[in-house]
């Protein structure tokens, strides 16, 4: 057997890279205070004296590290060493003392070695303050009693210094059996360092290793590595944008990275990732943007270890703002120095996953490791597009000058890639990439260019798909400045789960799946409304730049609309479009505001929208923009709640439009609506008379049809109860229904906000009537924490318990409140300052009034008691959440049914719901 061939130069020992080592742990003086102790005590008495040392050298060691990282906070690389260096030390004592003094052996037996390696990470020599300490110890042959032993006597000395251990113990010949069938122990052992013990052991099972286990199985790796990758992507969101990435596992994260050293130094037996510059996988530049984005990716990961004192890999929002601080970013108008390092990260992140495509492309052209996958098969015999070669079914460049000779060619190959469905081979993105810089004002201004980016923005294919490859090579933030500015920028609240810029490119691309039809179950009115468009580029360029400026500072929707008028004439599209991009980029939030936050069943609000919208037209682009808009933030933020407001507002308004801004009469309203309750009853007619006499014309108005025949067999089947409560799956809400008959009296809503709460609830929209003979009437829809309606029988049954308890006061209401859990977690990495604002105009009956605050258990309980207090009537409340901003609005009159106009009321009105959005409720009351 050859055991030298193949075998990589060993990888660089950490201890190396560090400065002033003894600061960071002095093993020399360590060992000699070791073994004084144990002259003086013996091991057995010296054990508990010895871990004391360890520990506190351990902690030193921590400190140490910490301070260097505080003093140069992008030292990532430094600190990764340190830590590993620190590590080493520790097992090279602990495996002398448990060798030398507990264990020892005079003269031991060819089976009696033991080497101890590093391996993964670690035997990278990079870890983070609170990583796993992966370690193989090794044997000869089968292990022996003293083996066992020795090793037992190395893990309790790990453990007791709390280490979080990864370790085996096997054979060369186990080790070489067991690295052929599983492919996470042959990726451990591909990185495995000596650490200490015995050298011949460590030489023999590396050589064994490298011959027996790597020598013809790199395509097979490499295949398996690359499906591993993916299936990990798909786990962490498959997107290197989610603002919440994980630093170590998510796409464009270290783990990337280290997936490029694992497969160049499995096929090229590199010994560090500096030699894949030596075997032609990457360029000398290539690979100082490697180590640059490793650099700060690994920096990132050990502030968060050591903020946190634990292995903390995402980074989530409550850790963000610390480890920009650390990091030294700061405020600039219009971003905050959170937003500054997140987009920071996301560019890192972007580096990554261009280092990526251009690794694997070299590996495809130079291995063929079976790296491409699910592409046509074509034949690669070259052909000409344009001028592009096809090389094996993707779009390649003649020669390295092609760009040069004519920079509207870096729009060209996107728009001929969308319009032929080809891949882009990796090499011509990298030239992209590199040939970026080209694209001059005067290729901005080219009518031609102009003309082919449109192309792909409003292809009926796949534009997200392009305008993402755009993206990563950098193109479309050259092409579009304006979108460059926003690449990678990250928005600090929990309702955008996405960058600015993929959050658009998402929105485009479900723009064009709704416009082939694919998700006419998801939304069927968006369907039939984009097919009677007149002019969808419009909507197409308006979904481009709908977020276009933030970041600025001031308002995004008013400074999108002064990038649309300059921007839209030089993409090619005429006046009246211009006007028309910029007038829905300027009010792209409008719709959502007043179908989440007014009330639809009052004609002010439906007049107060179409006063605004004015035409058919406007009404039908801002929906399916709308529509688009929510549903790219992020998952579960679109859900079935909002589709039938949207739909609601967009059928009301439509039908304002079409009859000439009026309505049909409001009298033929109710009484088309009585109509159809009485066929759905099937009562007598006095009955009939009887129940409907009961019930105000606005709760006819306000109510579907539906919903007044849910109420009215409530109100049959309640009789002479003063308390009857229903709750059922409502689902084409996506919500629950709780229904409450009651005797009306001051304080209801809020007990009935509060149950529904203590049932692990959330209110999301309440409708409260109160009839002509003084009882409650109240609707209210209910979803659980997720945003997921209660469908099950005992949770619909513990809702109409909890409500029960609540009005007959059977418990103590704030008790239980208290004991709720938060409803996020890290809600409280965010400033909210709470806001009241009144508005007497947006409704002929109603004082409307919008409470803005974070969002937290009890929330709307506490303001509804706050309304309470403050002697008015609530009429109905729609609440909305952003993440971790919650916007409630409520409609109400004082005692008398009338609209507060009095100032000084209305000042103290909004001080209370100031004061309850910012304390807890349950305290108050309890108080």
């Amino acid at each position: 057997m050859n055991i030298s061939a193949n075998i990589p130069k060993p990888a660089a020992d950490p201890g190396k890279r560090i400065v002033r080592q003894r600061d960071v742990i002095d093993r020399r003086k360590l060992t000699e205070e070791i073994a004084t102790l144990i002259t003086d005590h013996g091991i057995t008495k010296a054990r508990p004296l010895i871990l004391t040392l360890l520990q506190n050298a351990l902690a030193a060691g921590r400190a140490e590290i910490s301070r260097r990282l505080i003093e140069k906070p992008s030292s990532g690389h430094d600190a990764s060493a340190a830590q590993s260096f620190l590590i080493d030390q520790l097992v090279r004592i602990i495996h002398d003392v448990a060798v030398g003094h507990q264990y020892p052996v005079s003269n031991p037996s060819s089976s009696e070695r033991l080497a101890v390696l590093a391996v993964g990470g670690y035997g990278r020599g990079e870890m983070a303050p609170h990583s796993d300490v992966d370690i193989a110890f090794l044997t000869p042959y089968k292990r022996t009693s003293w083996t066992e032993q020795a090793i037992e006597a190395m893990l309790y000395w790990l453990w007791d210094l709390g280490l979080k251990v990864g370790q085996s113990s096997r054979s060369i010949d186990e080790m070489v059996r067991m690295a052929r069938e599983d492919l996470s122990i042959r990726t451990a052992l591909l990185e495995a360092r000596y650490i200490w013990g015995d050298t011949g052991v460590y030489e023999e099972s590396k050589a064994r290793f490298f011959d027996e286990v790597v020598a013809g199985t790199d395509r097979t790796f490499v295949s398996e590595k690359l499906a591993e990758r993916d299936a990990r992507h798909v786990r962490m969101g498959d997107s290197r944008y989610v603002v919440e990435p994980n630093v170590k596992e998510g796409k464009g994260g270290l783990r990337d990275l280290q997936t490029l050293y694992w497969i160049g130094k499995y096929i090229h037996h590199v010994a560090s990732a500096a030699e894949l510059v030596d075997v032609g996988l990457l360029t000398a530049d290539e690979f100082k943007r490697f180590r640059k984005a490793a650099n700060f990716l690994w920096a990132v990961r050990c502030h968060m270890h050591d903020m946190t004192g634990r292995a903390e890999d995402r980074l989530t929002f409550d850790l963000q703002p610390g480890v920009a601080e650390r990091m030294r970013f700061a405020d600039r108008p219009g971003k905050s120095a959170v937003e500054r390092f997140m987009q920071y990260y996301f560019l890192n992140a972007k580096v990554v996953g261009n280092l990526t495509g251009v690794f694997l492309a070299h590996l495809d052209e130079t291995h063929n490791a079976g790296v491409r996958r699910f592409i046509p098969n074509i034949t690669r015999r070259p052909k000409k597009l344009k001028g592009f070669t096809l090389d094996r079914g993707r779009l390649a460049l003649p020669d390295e000058d092609f760009f040069k000779e004519d920079p509207v060619r870096l729009i060209e190959i996107f728009q001929l890639a969308d319009k032929h469905e080809l891949e882009i081979h990796p090499l011509a993105m990298r030239s992209a990439r590199r040939d970026a810089k080209l694209i001059t004002n005067k290729i901005r201004k080219d009518r031609r260019a102009n003309a082919l980016f449109l192309d792909v923005l409003c292809s009926p294919r796949d534009p997200e798909l392009v305008l993402r490859w755009m993206n990563e090579a950098s193109i479309f933030g050259r092409f579009i400045p304006d979108f460059g500015r926003v690449v990678a920028q990250m928005q600090f609240d929990m309702y955008h789960h996405y960058t600015v810029d993929e959050h658009s490119i998402r929105a485009i691309g479900l723009l064009a799946r709704i416009g082939s039809g694919t998700l006419e179950d998801d939304h069927p009115n968006s369907t039939e409304t984009i097919n009677r468009l007149k002019n969808r580029r419009v909507l197409f360029v308006a979904t481009l730049l709908h977020d276009i400026a933030k970041g600025r500072g001031g308002d995004h929707s008013v400074l999108g609309a002064e990038v649309a008028m300059k921007l839209c004439p030089r993409l090619g599209l005429k006046p009246y479009e211009t006007e028309l991009v910029a007038w829905l980029v300027r009010h792209h939030l409008l719709m959502p505001a007043m179908a989440f936050k007014r009330d639809l069943s009052d004609y002010k609000t439906i007049q107060d929208f179409v006063s605004q919208v004015k035409s058919i037209e406007r009404l039908r682009l801002l929906t399916v923009l709308t529509v688009v808009d929510i549903r790219a933030v992020g998952p579960g933020v679109w859900n079935s709640w909002k589709r039938q407001l949207l739909t609601d507002l967009f059928e009301a308004a439509q039908e304002m439009l079409l009859l000439g801004h009026k309505q049909r009469g409001r009298k033929e309203r109710i009484a088309a609506k009585k109509a159809v309750l009485e066929d759905d009853l099937g009562i007598s007619s006095d009955r009939f008379a009887r129940l409907i006499d009961r019930l105000t014309d606005p709760y006819w108005i306000a109510e579907p049809d539906d919903v007044i025949a849910h109420n009215a067999r409530l109100m049959l089947r309640a009789g002479e109860s003063n308390l009857t409560i229903s709750s059922a799956a409502y689902p084409d809400r996506g919500a629950a229904l709780v229904t409450i008959f009651a005797s009306d009296h001051a304080g209801l809503f809020y007990r009935i906000a509060g149950g529904i709460h203590v049932a692990g609830g959330n209110i999301i929209d309440a409708r409260i009537h109160t009839t002509r003979d003084g009882m409650a009437l109240d609707n209210f829809l209910v979803q659980d924490q997720h945003g997921q309606p209660f469908a099950e029988d005992r949770q619909l049954e513990r809702l109409k318990k909890a409500v029960e308890d609540a009005l007959a006061n059977r418990s103590k209401l704030a008790t239980k409140l208290e004991a709720r859990p938060l409803a996020h977690s890290r809600a409280e990495a965010f400033t909210i300052v709470p806001n009241a604002m009144v508005d007497n105009d947006a409704s002929n009956r109603f004082t409307v009034v919008e409470v803005t605050a974070r969002d937290r258990p009890a929330l709307l309980t506490a303001l509804a008691h706050a309304l309470f207090e403050a002697k008015v009537t609530v009429h109905s409340a729609h609440i909305t959440t952003y993440g971790e901003r919650a916007v409630d609005t409520f409609y109400v009159t004082d005692l008398l049914g009338g609209k507060i106009e009095n100032k000084v009321r209305l000042k103290n009105l909004k001080k209370k719901l100031v004061k309850a959005a910012a304390q807890n409720f349950a305290k108050k009351t309890a108080a």
